[in-house]
């Protein structure tokens, strides 16, 4: 019987000492079992077991050339992800394709502020790319590397699936909700643009053209309304609804684009002792959970965030194993009137 070795990890070439057999013959045993008898696989396990060795994960990478792992290119530094609950349901989403198609989830965020430096170092067969420019230098770099990839939250690109949702579609809606309730001061709490290069992209810019759409049919404009860009955080919405009802005049409904933000301006219109929906009206965007049961209960565009993440693993796994292209999807949205919301008072 084999003894344990001393002083150090295992070896394969250990294991092929150990069982009278080559080195070959041992990566064989795990990575193709095919090439051996079946004796002669049970004998190399049997001494592997015994000596306490497995293979390295990093050179069974390297020799099939595949990570079994799909990546997440994340916008934003890590922390400020894991803060906002919209990433916690998204990730559930590709999280269920990763369990069932046995696949493990690598999170990438910007590396030294730069998603570009970010997509050397990601160790994984594919990715999903979440709220990038498509002409950008990141997606110019993941096609001359040959990767594989989904877009999320981004412009239609021709060359790569993607997946969005009827951002358009949904702002309309809650924007034309809150018009046909009589409102007229509206104040939007909009997600902070970036840098703007070529005017609003992506889904903060087909929101805000939903929203002029549903104000145009009321005679108004976007030169109408309130508008504040902020991080999405709760105590950056805390902040902007501050400043918002210091206008004049006051704002009589806020429209957040992410429930995030309008958790945020509820507590600064309670701080300020405003009621809601009495005196200021609030709408959001995602019906995150806590949306459900949060007070009051918030009246929001629902977005089947879990969804989309699905589907963008789904997408994904098929381009990595050289399946189907799919094509680009738009998921529905609805709007769910809930508690925060009401006619104006006069």
């Amino acid at each position: 019987m084999p003894s344990r070795k001393v002083g150090g990890k295992p070896t394969s070439s250990d294991v092929a000492k150990a069982a009278g057999v080559s080195r070959s013959a041992v990566s064989f045993a795990f990575n193709n079992p095919q090439r051996l008898s079946s004796a002669t696989r049970e004998r190399i396990l049997a001494v592997a077991g015994e000596l306490g060795y497995t293979p390295s994960p990093l050179a069974k990478m390297l020799q099939s050339g595949a990570t079994n792992s799909i990546g997440v290119l994340l916008p934003q530094k890590l922390a400020q992800v894991l803060e906002n609950p919209y990433y916690a349901r998204f990730l559930m989403g590709v999280g269920q394709v990763c369990d069932q198609e046995g696949y493990t989830l690598l999170l990438s965020p910007p590396l030294q502020d730069s998603v570009l430096k970010a997509i050397p170092v990601a160790a994984a067969d594919g990715f999903i790319v979440c709220g990038l420019q498509t002409e950008g230098a990141e997606v110019t770099e993941l096609e001359r590397r040959g990767a594989p990839f989904v877009l999320i939250d981004s412009d239609r690109y021709e060359n790569a699936p993607s997946v969005d949702v009827d951002d358009r579609g949904g702002a309309y809606e809650v924007a034309r909700y809150l018009l046909e309730l009589g409102h007229r001061r509206l104040a939007v709490l909009s997600i902070d643009p970036g840098p703007l290069t070529r005017g609003y992209r992506g889904p903060l810019g087909r929101r805000l053209a939903g929203i002029g759409d549903a104000l145009a049919e009321a005679g108004l404009s976007m030169d109408d309304v309130a508008l504040a860009e902020v991080p999405v955080s709760r105590t950056e919405g805390f902040r902007a609804a501050r400043e918002l009802m210091s206008r004049d005049p006051r704002p009589t409904a806020i429209l957040a684009l992410s429930d995030v933000l309008a958790y945020g301006a509820v507590d600064a219109l309670a701080e300020l002792g405003l009621d809601v929906p009495g005196d200021v009206a609030v709408t959001g965007f995602d019906d995150l959970a806590e949306s459900a049961w949060f007070r009051p209960r918030l009246t929001t565009v629902r977005q089947p965030i879990v969804t989309k993440g699905r589907t963008a693993a789904d997408f994904l796994i098929s381009a990595i194993r050289g399946e189907d292209q799919h094509p680009h999807q738009v998921l529905g949205t609805t709007l769910i009137v809930r508690d925060s919301t009401a006619k104006p008072v006069m």
